[in-house]
């Protein structure tokens, strides 16, 4: 007797939804309730299914982690919330002072949720009602690469989310929240940041198939890891053996709040703490959806069970089956996040004890300068070869003259050598080495190794004095400003650079945008298409956005967060070069010493000159979108109850448009509490601080105004 569709739709809804079982049991739980081989059956009976009936197979089907065709190249995607970096330091008394800062701002009992800071790859995955949408990798923070198809082959990736648990709590084997009678309802729209990477094992046996098929071995596990999720082919990223651990939710939305029972207020804000009130439970929901976290994610009571915390990781960290550079401590309760705040760089409530770098000793072969693009002379300790953590170090900066000084470290010394968080490597000091003659002291030059013209010190630091003269300098600086953060100009690396500024076709970076196909046809490796392209590229970025020319400009202590801010806020470069530094200090984030170098680079004769020469060749700087207005400037808006004629994340971005700010919770400083339907506890206790409240036509009728 032949099946109907509807019987044959319904035996492929249950065979994915047992296969999702066994993938979560075995990929993130690790108790596998039957073997490969039942497994298989399963999966191929399910994929037989599909192919006879193409329309019945769904995006999140466990027959999609499979890869796709190549692309050819990776998108770049916006973030749906900022994925900012973390405060860090190795010394526990930063710790403590992290601790300080927070009970400062927080009242009552101070606790954290503590977990390794894994050494992979950061990822952003969206889920939109329970089913994977993208996956983005951090890049900029703001925005990434899209490698939603490579994410897709990781098996620990849930294309689905599953159904969690509400409120949910840690359970301490990370196999799921606690049981709870209550059940979270799948999100509308879910963020959630996490990490890729590749257990030591797997990086082993990857590479030892590596050197048997004739190729070279990777260097480590994360570059491994972020190479495989980079990769424009999916199906080679499906080979790697790649795992993927959540930590935190970014951002969530709920669709209907009548499934949540109790304060509706926590079914309709649109960030981490509306569902939640702590971490902890986030957490908890994170697992409870089938997500999984990294080991021995747990609660600590105060600073000092954490300072433990850090000290058993990193007791065990040589015996872990991947890698960590420390732990991250995150304040548990959710609600006053909002008043500590975040700088552009890292939140004020998370703090990342980062473990003392790994070490090892050789030799030091001689030491030579490296002349950077503010023209700082940085003496490099040319080394033996050595493998510190996974990775070859043949060089390492010794920083600058007084450092060197100190350090008192020569050629032909041994020394000891670590890796900066695991990843720049540094030289701490010289072994003795009794009996053994030593080299003489390594002295910095009086001229500049690259142009010939006399240096001077400033503080620790020697600099060379030509400034644009200077071929290093310039071509640093066209580096910079030509880079990804930059202009962006494809085609134009370093060795393209070096060969413009070496055959004087560019002697300041004005002079790119006057390069013809003609001038490049001379130059080795150029033929007629690689130097029309070229110059149609430099000619393209002529009109770019205003931030990344500022970012490109190299002024020092602006990186492209702070060149973002500077562009919001003055949206004219010539407004920008003019501000006062009094004026540069009211831009949050900027302090004296920012506003200073800010204000010295643009009074520089040569730098503005060279500024000029480029704004000269008819260059488009665009500003950021401009906002409505600044209306709502200064005033901040909590949202309770549900809005029926616009949606919460609609209401949120006219309030920022207007200048406003929205935030979680009510206190004194609130300016306005806005009550939709069904309004919860937030309603009560606007009343009782007397802030002003408003219904929805009155909060429409105050953004038309």
């Amino acid at each position: 007797m032949t099946a109907t569709e509807g019987e044959v739709r319904r035996r492929a809804d249950r065979l994915r939804a047992e296969i999702r079982r066994h993938d979560h049991l075995y990929h993130v739980e690790s108790r596998p309730e039957i073997s490969d081989g039942a497994y298989d059956k399963l999966f191929r009976e399910l994929r037989a299914i599909e192919e006879a009936f193409p329309h019945l197979q769904t995006p999140d089907s466990p027959t999609q982690r499979v890869g796709a065709d190549p692309l050819s190249e990776l998108p770049v995607v916006r973030h749906v919330a900022t994925m900012l970096s973390l405060d860090s330091s190795e010394a526990a008394e930063d710790a403590r002072r992290f601790d300080e800062r927070v009970r400062k701002a927080v009242e009552g009992p101070v606790e954290y949720l503590a977990e390794p800071k894994l050494d992979g790859s950061s990822l952003e995955l969206v889920y939109v009602d329970g089913v994977l949408d993208r996956a983005v990798t951090r890049g900029n923070g703001r925005e990434g690469e899209g490698v939603t198809e490579n994410a897709r082959t990781i098996p620990s990736v849930p294309l689905r989310l599953r159904l969690a648990e509400h409120p949910a709590t840690l359970d301490p084997s990370n196999g799921g929240p606690s049981a709870s009678a209550d059940a979270l309802p799948t999100p509308s729209l879910l963020a959630v940041r996490g990490e890729v990477l590749m257990y030591l094992s797997s990086f082993e046996e990857l590479n030892r198939t590596r050197v048997e098929a004739g190729l070279e071995p990777y260097a480590n596990p994360r570059n491994a890891a972020a190479g495989a999720l980079r990769q424009l082919d999916s199906r080679i990223t499906r080979t790697r053996p790649l795992e993927f651990f959540a930590y935190d939710i970014l951002h969530v939305e709920w669709r209907d709040d009548s499934r949540l029972g109790g304060d509706a207020d926590a079914a309709l804000d649109t960030n981490t703490g509306a569902a939640f009130e702590t971490d902890e439970q986030a957490a908890g929901a994170l697992q409870g959806w089938g997500l999984r976290l990294p080991d021995r994610t747990r609660k600590v009571a105060d600073i000092e069970e954490a300072i433990a915390y850090h000290a058993e990781f990193a007791r065990d960290r040589d015996d872990l089956d991947y890698e960590i550079d420390g732990v991250v401590l995150k304040l548990n309760a959710l609600a006053p996040r909002d008043a500590l705040g975040s700088t552009s760089h890292h939140p004020r409530w998370a703090f990342a004890f980062k473990f003392a770098p790994r070490q090892e000793v050789t030799r030091l072969e001689r030491i030579t300068v490296q002349v950077g693009r503010t023209g700082k002379l940085t003496p490099l300790a040319l080394l033996r070869p050595v493998e510190v953590g996974g990775v070859t170090v043949s060089r390492a900066s010794l920083h600058n003259r007084e450092e060197l000084e100190r350090r008192d470290v020569r050629a032909g010394d041994l020394v000891r050598i670590q890796r900066a968080g695991d990843v720049i490597p540094q030289v701490v000091e010289r072994v003795e080495e009794p009996g053994r003659t030593r080299g003489e002291p390594f002295r910095m030059p009086e001229e500049c190794p690259r142009c010939g013209a006399s240096v001077v010190e400033e503080g620790p630091f020697v600099v060379c004095s030509n400034r644009l003269g200077c071929p290093a300098q310039l071509e640093r600086g066209i580096e910079h400003f030509v880079s990804r953060g930059g202009l962006d100009i494809e085609g134009l690396g370093s060795e393209t650079v070096a060969l413009l500024v070496g055959e004087g076709l560019v002697r300041q970076p004005a002079d790119l945008f006057d390069l013809t196909p003609a001038d490049l046809l001379e130059l080795e490796g150029f033929a007629e298409t690689r130097s029309r392209k070229l110059v149609e590229a430099i000619q393209r970025a002529k009109k770019t956005e205003l931030a990344r020319f500022i970012y490109g400009l190299g002024i020092p202590e602006v990186g492209a967060t702070v060149a973002r801010v500077l562009a919001a806020e003055f949206r004219d470069l010539a407004i920008l070069r003019e501000a006062a530094p009094e004026r540069l200090e009211e831009v949050e984030g900027i302090g004296p010493i920012m506003s200073e170098k800010i204000t010295r680079f643009f009074n520089d004769d040569a730098r503005a000159a060279s500024v000029d020469a480029i704004l000269s060749k008819g260059f488009e700087l665009i500003p950021p979108p401009e906002q409505e207005s600044r209306a709502l400037d200064g005033r901040s808006f909590v949202f309770t109850g549900r809005l029926d004629s616009i949606t919460r994340s609609e209401a949120k971005r006219r309030v920022e448009s207007l200048g406003g700010r929205v935030v979680s919770s009510v206190s004194t400083a609130t300016g306005y509490l806005v009550r939709g339907g069904k309004p919860g506890s937030k309603a009560k206790k606007a009343e009782e601080l007397g802030v002003p409240v408003l219904d929805e036509q009155a909060f429409l009728r105050l953004l038309e105004e």
